[in-house]
């Protein structure tokens, strides 16, 4: 109890230590000396009559959201006495495996900088910062050639090292009976089961409402939707993020998603938001970096090329641009087992570079928020609590090892015919669903579905649902996969996901078939 308490009282000051570097506590103390001024505050109850004016003045709820925004982002507890670099993983063999994938991707930075004679960074002529300034609008227009740069590491080199991770203390061990887990992934993680997933997942069982599945066009709205409309506009009424958080986990209605998502988010628009981004904005008309041709490359051969994110094009370069330069975000190596790699123009000026992990998930953003700073504010975000645990090696349970062995663990143990017939063809699951958990299902599912997934990770603050998805659609397409006989057959059956229907998916895979 007293150690309960303890790791409490450490939380609480972290989080005020937090808080009081925030423009929100800066906004609480100017209001505390302005209330000082009206009738209703009286000095012999000064305190008391401070907090009441917060409450009544909505300031509460602000400090409360924010605070609730801590904890969502916030360290699974450790040890008191344990060192720093726990915070970012407690495993000393995830964090040699992070630190050696580091170096293997800054001596491809570096060597492509030496074949292409570029430095890394530089500040750009006059004359190039007019150029792009006009054109910020417009980037996607541009067609330099780029094919000189290459891209600095596929989802296939990313797997490879996963599955030559190794726990020592179980390697060198006498017997090697533990290694029941047949799949690609051979580290001994704690992953959740079925009955596990149910209690985590209630609120997706069948007898609760969702939006993916009871707003069908053969299910009346009335039923339903018009009711859980009416609800979530008294959620964004109350302004309160963990009863949105809550709210969501059956779904956004369209129209409320981007307030709803923001809320949770704890992002409201300020003007000093806004001048923030024009600053990173102002930065990357300033200032070349090696990066820009690899983030430009991969928005041409990604977003470029799909029916659905095209339009969005310039909005892309224009976020992840600006991503690339926000030093704000080296918060989050504070609890990522990443660390931020540091370049240099020409050996003199120190720049943190720390973008080279940026995942292309920013594209389906753009059908929520249509102006950049917001859309800014909310990839970033997104970011820095969930996506960066897709790029980089650690055992969180929303890592991207943990997600690779529910997924394996799942199949192997629901599925096991399939599992085994796709294991003796060589065509290991993991080889096909690796792309899919990698980018959050980005690009290959249809938008529409795409954002009712997130809205569940949003909901659940959690990426487990990113495997339990994954090993729906091998559930789904079993029969034809049961037919194939070669890795390139059963990555055709699965090549085309666009027409799947997320909820349905996930409600039979949870909670119909398996028991």
């Amino acid at each position: 109890m007293l150690q309960e308490e303890s790791d409490l009282s450490l939380i609480i000051a972290q989080i005020v230590q937090k808080l009081k570097g925030s423009n929100l506590y800066a906004q609480l103390e100017r209001q505390a000396w302005a209330s000082l001024q009206r009738p209703e505050i009286k000095l012999e109850s000064l305190k008391e009559d401070i907090k009441e004016y917060f409450k009544v003045s909505g300031w509460e709820k602000k400090l409360q959201n924010a605070v609730y925004s801590e904890l969502n982002v916030y360290p699974l507890p450790s040890h008191p006495a344990a060192p720093p670099e726990h915070l970012k993983e407690p495993l000393v063999y995830m964090r040699k495996a992070q630190g050696s994938w580091e170096k293997r991707i800054l001596k491809s930075l570096n060597s492509m900088c030496t074949e292409l004679s570029i430095p890394l960074a530089r500040k750009r002529p006059v004359g190039e910062q007019k150029e792009l300034l006009n054109k910020w609008n417009e980037m996607g227009t541009d067609e330099p050639d780029l094919s000189l740069f290459r891209p600095v590491y596929a989802p296939k080199d990313f797997l490879e090292v996963l599955i030559n991770l190794r726990n020592p203390n179980y390697e060198n061990g006498d017997s090697l009976s533990f290694r029941t887990h047949l799949g690609l992934i051979q580290v001994p993680l704690k992953v959740k089961d079925i009955p596990e997933l149910k209690e985590c997942f209630a609120e997706l069982g069948l007898n609760t409402g969702q939006l993916g599945i009871d707003d069908s066009t053969q299910v009346p709205p009335e039923l339903f939707e018009n009711e859980h409309v009416r609800i979530g506009q008294k959620v964004l009424a109350e302004q309160d993020s963990a009863a949105a958080q809550q709210y969501i986990r059956q779904g956004s209605p369209t129209a409320l998603r981007a307030e709803l998502w923001a809320l949770i988010l704890n992002i409201s628009s300020q003007p000093e938001d806004i001048l923030y981004y024009e600053q990173l904005k102002m930065n990357v008309i300033q200032h070349d970096l090696l990066v820009d041709s690899l983030i430009y490359k991969d928005v041409k051969l990604t977003a470029s090329n799909d029916d659905y994110y095209f339009v969005f094009e310039d909005y892309l370069y224009q976020v992840l641009l600006c991503f690339s330069r926000d030093t704000s975000v080296l918060g989050h190596f504070a609890y990522n087992s990443a660390s931020p790699p540091k370049s240099y123009i020409r050996g003199k000026l120190g720049l943190e570079e720390y973008a080279v992990f940026y995942p292309p998930n920013v594209a389906p953003l753009c059908f929520l928020y249509h102006e950049p700073y917001k859309l800014y504010q909310i990839f970033r975000e997104m970011y820095v609590r969930f996506f960066f645990r897709l790029h980089s090696i650690s055992s969180h349970p929303s890592g991207i090892v943990s997600l690779c062995l529910l997924f394996e663990t799942l199949l192997q143990t629901y599925l096991p015919q399939l599992f085994y017939h796709l294991r003796e063809i060589g065509a290991q699951p993991l080889r096909i669903s690796f792309k899919w958990m990698v980018r959050a299902f980005s690009g290959y599912l249809a938008t529409d579905q795409l954002l009712l997934l997130w809205d569940r990770i949003l909901g659940y603050n959690s990426l487990e649902i990113l495997a339990v998805l994954a090993a729906a659609v091998f559930a789904f397409r079993a029969v034809n996969l049961m037919e194939v006989t070669s890795l390139a057959a059963a990555e055709a059956v699965l090549a085309d996901l666009s027409t799947l229907k997320v909820m349905p998916l996930l409600q039979i895979f949870l909670f119909a078939t398996v028991t």
